[in-house]
């Protein structure tokens, strides 16, 4: 964080886009101010190119007269419901709104707002960190308005409410969200008493939409240390209402003296792994969804312990529901989070045992073009804490992904299909669509993932004439043969 005169903030506020700002504002003789984020990541030195702008007046008004002083073709997108207004030019979008004062019905997150002060505005604000506002008129160009300790907040990193948090959380219940978020993103600390707040209130979440919680939950997912976020809404309670399969994860069952990991906090040390090697976010859903049926298929085995097995089956049927619980996309991200679900321990039945090139042809063959993330996953997914173990594993992984580019290069086998059709055998063998069809196709593919056969057309030619003998097939063609 850094310190900024009134000077310096006067400098930071003069580019191109404030001089308009302001001389807008002054010649309509309105008070604006830049608020929120904008300020709040500028002591922050975190980059941001939306400015949030608040007018002691008509924030429409305002937009469009911005929006002319800028040039005939700057678009200007009036909301007249929400008396907003965004004004686009260049990389840079900047919202308008009138300064208000709100308040809620119990069953609602939509406020009525009346017209007010800068102060009404800021009481509305969700956060100190968010309720510093920069003037923006020449005459006072510069001047910080700090109401509620937002800048000793910052300082001391810690997210708090400007009112009564109880009453900020019931009025809109989704700021226990952000409230979160943010700590998350900026790594800040909850104050006490706003924390306390968000268990108290925690049941208002349901009045939220599913939309918005999801959109707040990839934000914490994208977060540096998403562990953190998930911890948070854990001891909150929130996360058993937004998110019941992950928190069912958490806990450890002992017998005989033999307990299991605690799958919740292993999932979460696997996420953070994950997040520490890319922002894919479908990635990071994958690895914080890869064990989300072990409670499922948690059992007690005397002779061995515990067990979960097929979990990464069950997991992978478990996901569509969970996607459409929770407005996720229901597309080609879920089919992508399943896949990884679904083969995330192959590759780790594969380093621990020898590695053989029919396993390692087979995984390629199945994960396609998704193999790079699915190695990534499942290196992610090694979290023992015994160190000479974890070593083995990772070490025998990069003999698989040695094996893969070798594979690869020599077979052809990512993404491949057999190379003769269902078409062609049923032309060949004057078959009608039928399981022998499909037998015969599904022996030639396996044929070549076994390595019995190269991946080539005459190899494979030759081999289903065999094996269409054993189903006593003959051929019904006189075209020749290869």
């Amino acid at each position: 964080m850094i310190e900024l005169t009134k000077e310096e903030l006067k400098e930071r506020f003069s580019g191109k886009v404030f001089r308009k700002i302001t001389e807008t504002a002054d010649e309509l003789g309105l008070e604006c101010y830049a608020v929120g984020g904008y300020v709040r990541d500028l002591f922050l030195e975190r980059p941001s190119k939306d400015i949030d702008v608040v007018v002691v007046g008509s924030g429409i008004e305002m937009a469009q007269a911005f929006g002319r002083r800028l040039g005939k073709n700057v678009p200007v997108s009036v909301f007249r419901n929400f008396g907003t207004a965004h004004v686009r030019w260049r990389d840079t979008e900047v919202e308008f709104v009138g300064a208000r004062k709100e308040s809620y019905q119990r069953d609602s997150r939509k406020p009525i707002v009346e017209d007010g002060t800068l102060q009404d505005d800021q009481n509305r604000r969700d956060f100190t960190i968010n309720a510093l506002a920069v003037c923006l008129n020449e005459e006072r160009l510069g001047e910080l308005v700090d109401s509620f300790g937002g800048m000793n907040d910052l300082k001391e990193k810690t997210i708090r409410t400007p009112l009564d948090p109880d009453i900020t959380f019931s009025d809109d219940p989704l700021r226990m969200m952000r409230c979160i978020r943010f700590a998350t993103q900026l790594d800040f600390y909850i104050d006490d008493e706003t924390f306390e707040s968000l268990c108290r209130n925690r049941e208002r979440i349901q009045i939220i939409s599913k939309e918005r919680i999801a959109d707040e939950l990839n934000k914490i997912i994208l977060s540096r240390v998403p562990s953190k976020g998930f911890i948070d809404l854990e001891r909150s309670g929130l996360l058993e209402l937004i998110f019941p399969e992950l928190a069912a994860l958490q806990g450890v069952e002992v017998r005989n003296g033999r307990g299991h990991k605690d799958n919740f906090y292993h999932t979460l040390e696997v996420l953070d792994n994950i997040s520490e090697e890319t922002d894919n976010l479908w990635l990071r859903w994958a690895a914080l969804l890869h064990d989300i049926a072990k409670p499922a298929t948690k059992r007690w085995e005397p002779r061995i312990g515990w067990t979960f097995h097929n979990h990464n089956f069950i997991g992978e049927r478990m996901i569509p529901t969970i996607f459409r619980n929770m407005k996720l996309p229901m597309n080609e991200k879920l089919k992508y989070v399943q896949k990884l679900v679904s083969l995330h321990m192959r590759p780790i039945a594969i380093a621990d045992e020898e590695v053989t090139d029919s396993a390692v042809r087979r995984l390629l063959f199945e994960a396609g073009d998704d193999i790079d993330d699915l190695m990534m996953l499942c290196e992610a997914d090694i979290t023992s804490k015994n160190s000479e173990r974890k070593q083995r594993f990772l070490n025998n992984f990069q003999l698989v992904r040695k094996k893969l580019i070798d594979i690869e290069e020599k077979d052809r086998i990512r993404n491949f299909q057999p190379p003769i059709s269902g078409e062609e055998i049923m032309k060949l063998f004057n078959l009608e669509p039928c399981s022998l069809v499909g037998t015969l196709k599904s022996a030639i593919k396996d044929a070549i993932l076994d390595g019995v056969i190269p991946n080539d057309y005459d190899a494979a030619y030759a081999f289903m004439l065999e094996k269409a003998q054993k189903l006593g097939l003959k051929p019904h063609t006189n075209e020749p043969q290869p």
